[in-house]
């Protein structure tokens, strides 16, 4: 079998529908956040949650998501927004690429824990249930990057370099016509989907509940971004030797580590609910079957403050009897 001798990149990046540009690049994005969406549901359902209630949450999560996205972005690579002669309105022009994932996570986060507050929803359940569905999203954003001719490695002589042509904004001065490429954009595709199948099994092995489930996933996503954004070369900006989404990375690794840690020493048990008390959702009454959720789990831990002090267990030991 001949093996190919590159990765071509695709020769357009969007098409025309009258006077309106459909760029790849978003309808890969939108591919992510559908794939995410259906499979983030499913996985609250399972939990006991209502049917569709991903579409209010998506109200939350993706507006903030991708304004945190592009914010993060912008910030990280200022002198290509900000120069003298500089088109100020390309800071918003999102449609010719440049958000950033971590950005993402952060918006995201807020608009998650805003939209778990408002429907009643434990922020930890929608957490995990979201974790690998994030990976999916991610692993078709990257191919946004392949239509963009954007975000690719170092040269490689290898048979899956990556074709980008000479005149390429990002092409290093210097190289010779026809040089290839680390194509990054695969590296992370592969990385993200074996992700998904390491979470999902990893959750049904170890019963990982109360964000210890988002706890793997910023660890795994964030190991393998270390990796694939040191072999980067578009500009970056430079924090002690390191581009900055190498330290964003290095930072999730830290974050999950510590979820982890902690969640497992504050909760013992299962999540009594995908809901907070009080907010119980009346799974009945909205026509949801029971019978293919894994709701009814029971919290065995306790905080250590709730437990009864040693004078007033003595006192309730010694005024029972005139009770």
């Amino acid at each position: 079998m001949n093996l190919p001798l590159s990765i071509p990149s695709p020769s357009v990046s969007y098409f025309q529908v009258g006077p309106l540009q459909i760029h790849f690049y978003a309808l890969c994005i939108l591919a992510g956040i559908i794939a995410a969406a259906l499979l983030t549901n499913y996985r609250l359902n399972k939990r006991g949650a209502e049917r569709g209630i991903i579409l209010d949450m998506i109200l939350w999560t993706v507006p903030f998501g991708i304004i945190g996205a592009r914010v993060f972005h912008v910030l990280t690579h200022p002198n290509d927004y900000f120069f003298p002669g500089a088109e100020l309105w390309k800071v918003i022009a999102i449609w010719e690429g440049g958000i950033a994932i971590f950005g993402a996570l952060i918006g995201g986060a807020i608009g998650a824990y805003i939209g778990c507050r408002v429907l009643g929803l434990r922020f930890w359940t929608f957490a995990d249930a979201l974790a690998p569905g994030l990976l999916l999203a991610q692993a078709f954003g990257r191919f946004g990057n392949y239509f963009n001719h954007e975000l690719f490695g170092t040269p490689t002589n290898g048979w899956w370099g990556l074709e980008i042509e000479s005149s390429n904004p990002a092409y290093p001065i210097g190289l010779p016509d026809g040089t290839l490429f680390q194509p990054t954009f695969a590296y992370e595709v592969i990385w993200n989907l074996l992700g998904v199948a390491v979470i999902l099994l990893l959750e049904r092995k170890l019963g990982l509940q109360w964000g210890k489930v988002l706890a793997v996933y910023l660890i795994w996503y964030g190991l393998g971004r270390i990796v694939w954004e040191s072999i980067r070369i578009d500009p970056s900006e430079i924090f002690f030797g390191l581009r900055v989404n190498v330290w964003a990375a290095i930072f999730a690794v830290v974050a999950g580590i510590l979820i982890f840690v902690v969640q497992s020493r504050r909760h013992t048990g299962l999540e009594p609910s995908a809901y907070v008390p009080g907010r119980e959702f009346n799974a009945t009454a909205a026509g949801v079957d029971s019978k293919n959720t894994d709701a009814g789990y029971v919290d065995l831990s306790e905080p250590e403050d709730t437990k009864p002090d040693s004078d007033a267990a003595v006192a309730t030991s010694t005024t029972g009897s005139h009770k």
